[in-house]
């Protein structure tokens, strides 16, 4: 009587159209199953649309007893109940006798099939933002997506349980995520997999240089060819080291960012400004997270929590001259704000792309840059070509050390593998911009010969002149 009572209250409700709808949805297919979508991908691994006759007489059959029917308990009674559907059918005029008898001879699947699951932590994402929206188009490339991921699982094998990985890949031509890998497996409990590392804040270490030398040519201050001296300094109590602790003196710019040495980049920001630096991140579309609110120099060698998307969406603006174009999984492509000027950015990636690659890489010409945080907690590897963004982080979820990572050795093969399953060869980088400034040292205006701190007016050097007054 229930039933016949909802039936009813359907039938005045409803079209008949929206009942089948309806049914379709919410028709059981034994145990967690419901729906002829949710049957068609357990059973056949593919959407309704691309079902064979015989696949589709036996979906319409199951739910009128779907424990009885399930094909992995009861295969003859699940071929039986087919059968009787295929001959309704053909009576019916639905389907010719001969391709019935093509269907019945189909065998009947014996177990259900791994529900595909690209990309997950972006579905989880997702479906938090609009739960209500029941399918997203999204710009990812599905190949690429599932190529990535299994980059990112090779990646880490081996390397202990709770080292992590993630991984994503744009085109800074449109803004497009072609592959968002949040970690090397989701459900790795060990790994701690469920957290998206795309978008944890971790410290970027050194992959903050590139913006900080490109302001710095925007303001300036400094000239590819420029010569800084990489010495020890002291601010106020703040005696930044080069990685290695060692210093290498009088030396090109260009060198300094190649060799990603501290002193200059903290020697540039000191000039430019903490605030300058924040403020062009913040123009990156960055939402960086600064210890205590107040950016100090320690910002410059990642003193300050950024994600990896916040990273790629920077390198992309350099990529494509400077001009940000906020990175997207769905919609249409919104243009930022601009970070740097076109020849800055020629200039940063010119830099970038006269690195050497990780020994054994194919030798792509591709803008890069590598970085490890304070106590090897995350090693980071981000680059470029004429069309993609490529961004690598290795670490902990936990953020704990993991001892011995480097940006240059754990995340740069990984970003240039990634590059090598884009294309045969990467695309090449732009030529330099008409107003760029083409020159050796002794050809640049005398302001632009050697990095003079904001200080250097009131440090006489040992051999000038003394004025002697009476």
């Amino acid at each position: 009587l229930r039933q016949m009572r909802v039936a009813l209250a359907l039938e005045r409700r409803l079209s008949k159209d929206q009942i089948l709808l309806l049914y379709l949805h919410l028709a059981p297919y034994g145990g967690n199953l419901e729906g002829v979508r949710a049957a068609s991908l357990a059973w056949f691994g593919k959407e309704p649309r691309r079902l064979t006759p015989a696949e589709a007489a036996l979906l319409v059959a199951i739910p009128q007893a779907p424990e009885t029917r399930r094909p992995d308990r009861s295969p003859g009674l699940a071929a039986q109940a087919r059968a009787r559907v295929l001959a309704r059918a053909v009576a019916g005029g639905v389907l010719a006798g001969d391709q019935a008898q093509v269907a019945l001879s189909e065998p009947v699947p014996q177990a259900r099939k791994p529900f595909a699951q690209l990309a997950p932590h972006l579905a989880d994402r997702l479906r938090r933002q609009s739960p209500a929206t029941a399918r997203h188009k999204l710009t990812l490339d599905a190949g690429l997506q599932a190529q990535m991921e299994r980059l990112a699982a090779d990646a880490v094998a081996g390397q202990g349980e709770r080292l992590q990985i993630a991984i994503v890949v744009a085109d800074h031509r449109s803004g497009e995520v072609l592959a968002s890998v949040g970690s090397a497996a989701y459900r790795g409990d060990a790994r701690q997999g469920f957290n998206d590392m795309t978008r944890a804040l971790r410290s970027p270490g050194s992959t903050l240089k590139p913006l900080i030398y490109g302001l710095a040519f925007d303001q300036g201050l400094a000239h590819p060819e420029t010569l800084i001296d990489d010495k020890p300094v002291n601010f106020a109590g703040y005696a930044p080291q080069n990685f290695d602790r060692m210093f290498r003196g009088t030396i090109r710019l260009r060198e300094a960012l190649q060799l990603s040495l501290n002193v200059p980049a903290v020697m540039l920001t000191d000039a430019l400004g903490p605030a300058k630096l924040l403020a062009g991140m913040q123009r990156a579309g960055m939402r960086a997270v600064v210890p205590g609110g107040q950016p100090g120099l320690a910002v410059a060698l990642g003193g300050v929590g950024v994600t990896l998307e916040d990273m790629v969406q920077l390198y992309a603006a350099i990529a494509r001259g400077g001009g940000v174009l906020p990175l997207r999984v769905t919609g249409e492509s919104v243009e930022g704000q601009r970070v740097m000027s076109a020849t800055a950015a020629w200039q940063v990636s010119d830099i970038l792309s006269g690195l050497a690659p990780p020994p054994g890489a194919p030798a792509n010409r591709l803008a890069y840059k590598t970085g490890t945080s304070y106590g090897h907690r995350d090693a980071w590897a981000i680059g470029f070509d004429g069309r993609h963004v490529v961004g690598v982080w290795l670490g902990r979820a936990d953020g704990t050390p993991v001892p011995g990572a480097f940006g240059a050795e754990s995340a740069a093969p990984v970003l240039f593998q990634a590059f090598s399953r884009l294309a045969p060869a990467p695309t090449p980088l732009p030529p330099p911009p008409p107003a760029t400034l083409l020159v050796s040292n002794p050809q640049l205006p005398q302001p632009l010969r050697r990095f003079r701190t904001r200080y250097a007016a009131f440090n006489a050097p040992a051999d000038a002149p003394a004025v002697a007054f009476p």
